[in-house]
């Protein structure tokens, strides 16, 4: 039972192999009479559009996928790059510097914003990128499909109207002299042997117009699909292109919003830390003795324990009450204020009872209540712009005399 089956499926095979071989010899056949001028073949200039515009949108299409491909790429190692630089940032930033925590954030943040952008461009640009792509191949078969088919439409219709026109030659074949087999039948016999001639070839030509029949119905169901689907498809790139790059350019521009704070964050802290710097240098240079803590609160009240004033202090005070000229101009100095200097660089606070300046504040000098209170290399003082505004010294603080100059 095995062996008649694997006998039938043989035999199966081996039918449909030369089916399919002499398909291709009819095809073969019929494209060398087309391109000879022997035999005329089915045109539809709109469907040759169609598949030329098919290739190439194919071909824009397979390169924006490569170039996609590419910038994500490019993306991935902008992030390991990114993520290499912040870690050695934070690795080589010690604890004691100003920031250490807002730096490892920063780097922090900058990974997941790295990464959040590159997974947005997958999840989103890329994947609907290979969808659009995805839907070419079938498309591109069937064309080459309907290419076939078209070929056996032709040659079926070649074929039939050959017969249709040979059917005279035909007959006159029919009536030629008869062979010597045919001259030696009875004459009854040769009739029948003309009879069965005839019907040979009303049969061949009845298989061939049902060979055409069945050939034309399945070109044109082909055709048909692919006349409809090509401008569709064509179509569609134009809302693909805006929805692609639509989306990526507001991915990009959260992205860079987003980075651009935390390097906004990043220099920030980084100006600070350059600030602090400067002030330490400056204080090796001036030597300065250590600042009271109890200062800011000392120049605001007078407690009885305070230790009584000395001559120079209290003409110091005194002199400091009066009305004093700067410059040798007639600007007239509030009650209080000794003298004007101009702030040369910024200055970060870094205590409570400190002075923060910006380059370019104007300070107004004030005596100490208690001179032995203050320290070397260090002033105290109160913003102009606060004195103007509120017409009071109450906001005053202590702050480095190398980062002013006098005026």
């Amino acid at each position: 039972m095995a062996e008649e089956q694997g006998k039938t499926g043989k035999g199966i095979n081996t039918g449909k192999l030369a089916t399919n071989m002499q398909k291709r010899l009819s095809r073969a056949q019929e494209k060398v009479l087309q391109k000879l001028g022997k035999a005329d073949e089915t045109r539809d200039t709109a469907f040759e559009e169609g598949v030329a515009n098919f290739n190439k949108q194919m071909a824009e299409g397979t390169k924006l996928q490569k170039d996609l491909r590419a910038y994500l790429a490019a993306v991935q190692t902008m992030h390991d790059a990114s993520k290499r630089l912040q870690d050695c940032l934070a690795d080589m930033y010690e604890p004691e510097w100003f920031g250490k925590e807002e730096v490892d954030t920063i780097a922090e943040e900058t990974d997941i914003l790295w990464s959040d952008y590159h997974d947005k461009l997958v999840d989103n640009s890329m994947i609907a990128m290979d969808t659009y792509l995805a839907q070419f191949p079938d498309i591109k078969a069937r064309i080459a499909k309907r290419d076939r088919k078209m070929t056996d439409y032709d040659s079926a219709r070649h074929h039939f109207g050959s017969l249709q026109k040979g059917k005279k030659q035909d007959q006159a074949k029919i009536a030629k002299p008869m062979s010597l087999v045919e001259k030696a039948a009875p004459g009854w016999a040769q009739g029948i042997l003309s009879a069965h001639q005839i019907a040979q070839t009303n049969l061949t030509r009845n298989q061939a117009e049902e060979e055409l029949g069945r050939a034309q119905k399945v070109f044109e169901e082909i055709n048909v699909d692919l006349q409809d689907e090509l401008p569709q498809l064509w179509n569609s790139r134009v809302g693909f292109y805006v929805n692609t790059f639509q989306s990526m350019a507001g991915y990009q521009q959260r992205f860079h919003k987003d980075m651009g704070k935390l390097n906004q964050d990043l220099n920030d802290v980084m100006t600070k830390l350059d600030e602090q710097r400067l002030a330490k240098k400056a204080g090796k240079d001036w030597k300065p003795g250590p600042k009271k803590s109890e200062a800011a609160a000392a120049n605001h009240s007078v407690t009885p324990d305070a230790a009584p004033k000395t001559d120079t202090a209290v003409e110091a005070a005194a002199g400091a009450a009066t009305t004093a000229v700067t410059n040798g101009s007639s600007e007239v100095l509030p009650a209080g204020v000794i003298y004007k200097v101009k702030a040369m660089h910024d200055y970060a606070a870094t205590d409570g009872d400190e002075l923060e300046m910006k380059a370019g504040d104007v300070v107004l000098v004030l005596a100490w209540e208690n001179p032995d209170e203050q320290d070397d290399g260090w002033l105290m003082g109160v913003k102009e712009s606060h004195w103007l505004e509120n017409k009071d010294l109450l906001a005053k603080g202590v702050f480095p005399e190398n980062f002013t100059q006098k005026l």
